[in-house]
């Protein structure tokens, strides 16, 4: 399906037929696209509807010249407007490092729409001025690289390999400056108010995000964090199935008429040090 956001062409993708189970909103990513999700689908998608999408800039969603049509804002109300065009008003909102950055903005700002949360090797932001203006800076140094170099400046990483960004770099150039880049400590400053059920998950070998998924986890209220092992920052294309698992015995504890409560999964590997995003 395209979505027209006010001209702007955003792709997006339906699998799975189940409307009794809670649907599930998937967002990959920076650089990559939603491609990045097909190792899980089949397993996903099996029971409940599984809703994919193309950040602007990336994949097959439309690269708009103007630097202004790129914010975080922009992309929460996009993902907004994907879940309305399938007619899901409330979802199990989840995506990998950009991604699930957005996805707890989503929260920040939609939060009744949230039934659930699912952050895979991501982090909550900067609460640190400095430290964001370092993330800043390096954001705006990916940008620069791909104005320069094009395409051969992504990371030869599994979510970047297959993207397929059919309008070339420029897009995801401006995404980097526009949507990559942190404004001020919001998200962070949100966790411990997040009352709905929250899966952390982090790929054991993704060093510079094990930090931030022990931070998140601390800080979410009745959060459950899983490690998975011999994986890195794709920790859902490196080992789909031990990711898969996970993400449906979460789900599955969510859906109506199942066990009631905080879902929860099981948590495997012990406390991890990193970079935390503070």
């Amino acid at each position: 399906m395209i979505l027209d956001r006010d001209g702007v062409a955003i792709h997006c993708e339906l699998q799975g037929t189940a409307t009794d189970r809670v649907p599930l909103l998937l967002t990959h990513g920076y650089s990559a696209s939603s491609a990045m999700w097909r190792p899980n689908l089949p397993a996903l998608a099996a029971t409940r509807r599984v809703i994919t999408w193309d950040i602007r800039g990336h994949g097959r969603s439309a690269s708009p010249s103007d630097p202004a049509l790129y914010s975080q804002e922009l992309s929460v109300e996009d993902m907004a407007a994907v879940l309305d065009a399938h007619g899901v008003a409330r979802a199990a909102i989840g995506g990998l490092s950009l991604g699930g950055f957005l996805s707890l903005a989503f929260h920040l700002r939609h939060p009744e729409r949230v039934a659930a949360l699912l952050l895979v090797d991501t982090g909550p932001g900067f609460r640190s001025d400095r430290a964001r203006t370092e993330w800043n800076e390096q954001a705006q140094q990916a940008a620069t690289d791909l104005d320069t170099q094009g395409l051969d400046a992504l990371p030869d990483r599994p979510e970047t390999r297959d993207a397929r960004h059919v309008n070339g770099a420029q897009g995801i150039a401006r995404a980097a400056r526009g949507i990559l880049t942190q404004q001020d400590a919001a998200v962070i400053e949100s966790l411990p108010s997040i009352a709905v059920p929250t899966l952390i998950v982090v790929g054991a070998d993704d060093t510079p995000f094990l930090a931030a998924a022990d931070a998140m986890a601390d800080r979410i209220p009745g959060a459950t964090k899983v490690v998975i092992e011999d994986a890195g920052h794709a920790a859902n294309m490196d080992q789909p199935e031990q990711f898969n698992r996970a993400v449906l015995d979460f789900l599955e504890a969510l859906d109506p008429g199942r066990q009631g409560g905080r879902a929860r999964a099981p948590q495997t590997g012990g406390p991890r040090k990193g970079g935390v995003h503070d």
